[in-house]
């Protein structure tokens, strides 16, 4: 391990000196390159300093031992650094495992009323709330690109795009059945009721990574309905787009104008194609996929949000938090944060056992 962070150590150390170079400063594609290279390195390199220098502090520390004057001072320097050097070398190996080529992009958030009907599609708002604000306090950007809603503010379908520094590594375990348990608003017995949601997190895909065959693609224009004025009634800006191998369609009238529609409208297709075929490369492997978090099974039951008792449960970790009301409000970092501990720890015990 210590030889590969060395070699790190110098990639890193080369790419400071390439990124000061006036030469590959005035060629942005590759310094843009350079740039997200050494981002992605830094926090390893930054730790792995920190463990060499704390390194040095147990051996200067040990050759103080035998000077009379500076032995007591010494063990207390010695013992203070060798308390870190275990919680270093975990860290390292936590940065030193393998890196989801996904984790620094982008997502598109899919977001659906299963089963329940209308209590179940009010559910699915409540889950978009909830992702709404936890990607403000993340400070991401969050951008409803399709939706589809009943007539009392709950969801048949929504999709968002949430753009920030690293969206698909703390949410890429939210794919799942998300059941919930409590009163509807519609209910007069005052019983509790059970419905579920289904999230749906997909990576944004570069327009250089997947590209759609153009005659693949069958497109409609026709007039938004709701909101926008007076245009709405007047230009037809909505597009509907259906990929005619897959039958996977969305529709798109956010926008104002057809152009932006548009352009919205084949980047989420794109997008939805494009994890679909990964999703069937990935069924082949199902059983190599098996892990804590899951199988990666999308109808899969992941969480239970039950209202009457303020109790939260995912079922992957088992890990239960009676703090609902706080949870559905965009407190999401203590799951999220288990979500991934539970990964990594997995990741290091195959490590060990490979």
């Amino acid at each position: 391990m210590f030889d590969q962070l060395e070699s790190v150590l110098g990639r890193y150390e080369e790419l400071q000196e390439l990124l000061s170079d006036p030469e590959v400063v005035a060629d942005n594609a590759r310094y843009m390159v350079l740039m997200k290279e050494e981002g992605e390195l830094r926090e390893l390199v930054s730790v792995y300093q920190d463990y060499k220098a704390n390194e040095q502090a147990i051996a200067d520390a040990a050759e103080l031992l035998n000077d009379p004057e500076m032995a007591d001072l010494a063990k207390e320097e010695l013992a203070e650094a060798k308390a870190k050097k275990e919680p270093f070398e975990d860290r390292l190996k936590v940065l030193m495992l393998p890196k989801d080529p996904n984790d620094g992009k982008n997502i598109v958030l899919e977001i659906r009323g299963a089963a329940g009907g209308d209590e179940a599609q009010l559910f699915a708002a409540d889950l978009l709330n909830m992702y709404q604000h936890f990607s403000e306090s993340q400070g991401w950007k969050f951008e409803i690109m399709e939706s589809s809603m009943n007539d009392i503010g709950g969801f048949k379908e929504v999709s968002v795009l949430i753009s920030g520094a690293s969206v698909y590594s703390k949410l890429k375990f939210e794919s799942g059945a998300h059941r919930v348990q409590r009163v509807p608003v519609t209910e007069t017995q005052g019983r509790v009721h059970t419905s579920t949601a289904t999230v749906l997190v997909m990576p944004e895909i570069e327009e250089f990574d997947y590209k759609l065959d153009p005659t693949d693609i069958r497109t409609d224009i026709y007039h938004a309905s709701g909101a926008g004025g007076q245009n709405v009634n007047k230009v037809a800006t909505a597009v509907r787009m259906v990929h005619i191998p897959t039958g996977i369609k969305v529709e798109m009238q956010e926008e104002r104008t057809q152009i932006k529609n548009r352009e919205k409208a084949i980047k989420l297709l794109t997008i939805k194609v494009f994890d679909h075929f990964q999703q069937i490369e990935q069924d082949k492997n199902d059983a190599e996929r098996k892990s804590t978090i899951g199988t990666g099974d999308r109808s899969e039951r992941i969480r239970t949000y039950n209202y009457p008792q303020n109790r939260v449960t995912d079922h992957r970790i088992s890990l239960t938090i009676q703090k609902l009301d706080r949870i559905i409000a965009g407190e999401l970092d203590e799951i999220v944060d288990a979500l991934v501990l539970a990964d990594q720890t997995e990741n290091l015990a195959n490590l060990k056992n490979a």
